[in-house]
């Protein structure tokens, strides 16, 4: 049927197509034309004889005839509720190999998961990890380096003054002559100073932890973040991520006590042999325990300062989350203190070099024996390769351990979805059917 110049209706075949009952190449023997009076002026001359026409799927009226049938009317258009024409050819066709199958049943792969900050909403790999920590000083490098700057540059300063003050005590200075007491005020002069820059770098890395965490949780959905913002963020949570970092040393200290402890107990009664032997293997056994726990509460201070958790509570947190995964936490943290190490080392060295070459009497006054070590310009010099050490290093080390904290809460606990809720991704809205997409 042609109604209007130019357009057919879906499903009719192009004009000179061989027809299918009579076969490929025969022409089909046209009918009679009848051209009944009433017939509308827009209409094709060659309509079928009167009385042998039926709606498709109704039976043949009864009667004798000896015209054949005509053939069926062509399949309707996609807008009638069947499949075109084309669709059906495909589908109903001969098997020619398995491109027909690919094009009846395209396979497209899963969507790609959303993006809107420095990862992937979805389960991370090692190198996904290690490139979000990365693409954070990238994208956010005037806050993460002025805070790990900041950090760094009085950390080490402090360090600096204190080790100077040591290498110039008294203890370094005393003769044949001294006396027990001069001894002890010497070295508890020392010892005051080794905690207090103990201390002081503790403080300084519990601050940059702090808030290169809260960066890095901003980062993830692609908000902007100053310094003030981070520091406002973690302030809050500063002495409860103080106390997790006191009991994690104090936990530590306690089992290598509690491991050498029985090995000092017998070389004390006597056996010294015995004793030595023992203290070794309690070592080892207390270094194995102490890592168990070092890596099974690693994520606990991610969970402290995100969830807003008391010190106990992120324990617990941390140990639900890393519970099964154990051995890829400790992969992971290992490569990740194995790279940290050696980009401090190839910083470093450089200043460590030019420490020595610039300290009295050279490399070789530094490696005498009788030498009173490093100077104050070499110890300046160490400092500054120090500070740029950390400044690069601190970043990337609070970056992996708050990446495998949201790491595992995307494997465990679907938190994809909620970061992309947060971040404004489209189709991840509080609707029920929103709240079935996911990019993990």
């Amino acid at each position: 049927m042609n109604d209007t110049p130019g357009w057919a209706s879906p499903g009719s075949s192009p004009s000179g197509e061989p027809d299918p009952e009579n076969g490929p190449g025969t022409p089909q023997e046209s009918a009679p034309p009848t051209t009944p009076a009433d017939t509308p002026p827009n209409w094709s001359k060659q309509q079928p004889p009167p009385g042998q026409w039926s709606a498709p799927g109704a039976p043949a009226a009864a009667g004798p005839s000896s015209a054949p049938p005509p053939p069926p009317p062509p399949p309707a258009g996609p807008g009638w509720g069947q499949q075109p024409g084309w669709q059906q050819g495909w589908q109903q066709g001969p098997q020619q190999g398995n491109w027909q199958q690919g094009w009846q049943q395209p396979h497209w792969g899963r969507p790609p998961s959303p993006k809107p900050g420095v990862i992937p909403l979805r389960p991370l790999g090692v190198g996904e990890i290690l490139d979000g920590a990365v693409s954070t000083m990238r994208a956010h490098w005037r806050t993460v380096l002025g805070i790990s700057f900041l950090v760094a540059l009085v950390t080490e300063t402090l360090m600096v003054v204190a080790q100077g003050l040591i290498e110039n005590s008294d203890l370094n200075n005393l003769g044949d002559q001294a006396t027990f007491g001069d001894v002890m005020r010497a070295a508890g002069g020392s010892v005051a100073l080794n905690v207090l820059a103990l201390v002081i770098t503790l403080l300084g890395t519990v601050i940059a932890t702090a808030m290169l965490t809260m960066v890095i949780s901003r980062a993830v959905l692609a908000r902007p973040v100053t310094t003030r913002d981070a520091w406002s963020d973690a302030r809050p949570q500063l002495l409860r991520l103080l106390g997790l970092t006191l009991l994690m040393g104090l936990l530590g200290i306690g089992l290598l006590v509690i491991g050498v402890t029985p090995g000092i107990l017998v070389a004390v009664a006597g056996s010294t042999d015995g004793g030595i032997a023992l203290g070794v293997l309690g070592f080892l056994a207390a270094m194995i325990v102490a890592a168990w726990l070092l890596i099974r509460f690693s994520l606990a201070s991610p969970a402290l300062m995100l969830e807003k958790q008391s010190v106990f509570k992120a324990l617990a947190r941390s140990s639900k989350l890393v519970r099964g995964s154990w051995w890829r936490m400790f992969g992971i943290q290992l490569l990740a203190s194995f790279i940290v190490f050696l980009l401090s080392g190839a910083i470093q060295t450089p200043f460590v070099v030019l420490a020595a070459l610039t300290g009295e009497g050279g490399v070789s006054g530094l490696l005498a024996s009788d030498s009173g070590g490093y100077g104050w310009t070499s110890l300046i010099v160490i400092g500054i390769g120090a500070v740029i050490g950390s400044t690069i290093t601190l970043p990337i080390s609070a970056g992996v351990t708050a990446l495998l904290y949201m790491d595992q809460r995307i494997r465990r606990e679907a938190l994809d979805i909620e970061l992309a809720r947060a971040a404004g991704v489209p189709g991840y809205g509080d609707s029920p059917a929103d709240s079935t997409t996911t990019g993990s």
